[in-house]
């Protein structure tokens, strides 16, 4: 085919050349058109890759449980006493009667964390504790870069052992094996048996989805932190025995109903976290089993807590699929808009080849009179529009990878080019080429050869 219409195809060639400035222009919109599809389309796949990551780091079916700290206020209601509900927060005790009782519970590990100050060696650090059990570096893909985790007894008897993130032994253990070193934590001495592989995922405000900074933590047992560290639950059960104005009715213990007179209400008007624990983490073994298994949590939880609503549930995993549609469908609007160039890029396109259609007319004339066919014709001014658009759709695939990389380094937006959104954009553009050049392409065949000698 190549041979038969080389000629044509070759003064489409010479034509665009002869022409370079208008050529050129004409090629603007396709141009700026493959590169915006590009770049946003790198910007779409980069930010589903990061809530991947995301999804990855915050663990796969997890389900949160919170509790919700908030200032007491005490109203009084013509003078009378009033009647609250008492509970004792969150508490291991929790943690073993959702273990037991929900079947489709896979992992579960209880969570409290503080910030302070690691010493050694003359060196201090910022730092977070984190009391965690064995479940939690599963249920948050933590993975060791060397050492071991937490054994049953070290878990069971509260051991002063802990596993340190990547950057607390990039900072006390740059030059040596941490592993069997101590470190000092709040003044307390605690021996390193393990280290997490690093992360690189960029954990930007999913810290309330239970999201942490996991090369700046370390992790100590459950149960040593609530020994060697704080145990806030100690702190509750004083309150409660030395509260002057309590009646307790429906029995005792953490399911009772208690009054406390106005006055006593007025004196813990402050802002107390009498939570044992920070959090609890549980994990259920198929997608599926989020949303029921979150119902019989809150129905479970509210009835071991007395009916007062102190904690929260959150599903990180939906919240963060729920973040991917809206990103999705952002992505799609911006890549509608982007097409749009592509589309006012080929009307251009048309439109100056219907302009070069007339301005050639006796061209047109003089190659029919001497022997070429319609198809000749067609050829030639297809070829023409067709070079156009793929010149152009080549420039704006660099142009666009160009930008990826701009918006990532400026603008510090994850930025990812496929393959696959290249072979579109570009074919996007082959393709405008053809549509919008083939309807002058056939009318410059059309016209009379003798009209178009006399054409002046």
């Amino acid at each position: 085919m190549f041979k038969r219409y080389g000629h044509d195809i070759r003064i489409a060639l010479e034509s665009i050349l002869a022409n370079k400035l208008k050529s050129i222009l004409t090629a603007l919109g396709i141009i700026f058109g493959v590169a915006a599809v590009i770049s946003m389309l790198a910007i779409g796949k980069g930010a589903q890759q990061e809530i991947l990551d995301q999804i990855k780091m915050v663990g796969v079916n997890n389900i949160l449980i919170s509790p919700i700290v908030q200032e007491k206020e005490s109203s009084e209601e013509e003078g009378e006493k009033q009647l609250n509900k008492f509970s004792r927060g969150l508490t291991l005790l929790d943690v073993e009667a959702i273990r037991s009782t929900i079947p489709a519970v896979k992992r579960i590990s209880p969570e409290i964390s503080f910030n302070s100050t690691i010493v050694l060696s003359g060196m201090r650090h910022s730092a977070k504790l984190v009391g965690v059990s064995n479940d939690y570096f599963e249920l948050y893909n933590l993975p060791l870069s060397q050492g071991v985790f937490f054994n049953e007894y070290q878990e069971e008897h509260g051991i002063q052992v802990c596993i340190i993130g990547a950057n607390i032994r990039a900072k006390f253990f740059s030059q040596v094996d941490p592993i069997g070193q101590y470190i000092k934590f709040d003044n307390v001495w605690l021996k390193v048996i393990g280290v997490l592989e690093k992360t690189n995922v960029s954990l930007t405000g999913f810290e309330e989805q239970g999201v942490n900074v996991y090369n700046d933590n370390v992790y100590i047992p459950i149960k040593t932190m609530l020994m060697r560290y704080q145990n806030r639950a100690l702190v509750n059960t004083k309150l409660a025995t030395e509260a002057t104005s309590v009646q307790v009715f429906g029995g005792g213990g953490m399911h009772g109903r208690v009054v406390v007179s106005s006055s006593s209400a007025t004196t813990s008007n402050a802002e107390t976290n009498y939570n044992q624990l920070d959090k609890i983490v549980v994990q259920v073994a198929e997608t599926e089993q989020l949303t029921p298994t979150t119902e019989v949590l809150s129905r479970m939880m509210l009835r071991r807590h007395s009916g007062v609503k102190d904690f929260e549930i959150t599903v990180p995993e939906l919240l963060l699929k729920q973040q991917q549609r809206t990103k999705d469908i952002f992505n799609i609007v911006l890549g509608a808009i982007a097409s749009i160039s592509l589309i006012v890029g080929g009307i251009g396109i048309m439109n100056i080849m219907f302009a070069s259609v007339m301005e050639r007319i006796k061209e047109i004339g003089t190659r029919m009179a001497i022997g070429a066919k319609k198809m000749d014709i067609v050829v030639q001014f297809l070829s023409e529009a067709v070079l156009i658009s793929v010149s152009g759709g080549f420039i704006g695939v660099f142009l666009g990878i160009i930008l990826a990389v701009l918006i990532q380094e400026i603008a510090g937006i994850t930025t990812i080019v496929s393959f696959f959104s290249v072979v579109i954009a570009f074919g996007v553009s082959a393709a405008v080429g053809v549509i919008f050049g083939y309807s002058p392409a056939k009318r410059a065949s059309e016209r009379d050869p003798i009209e178009s000698l006399r054409y002046e």
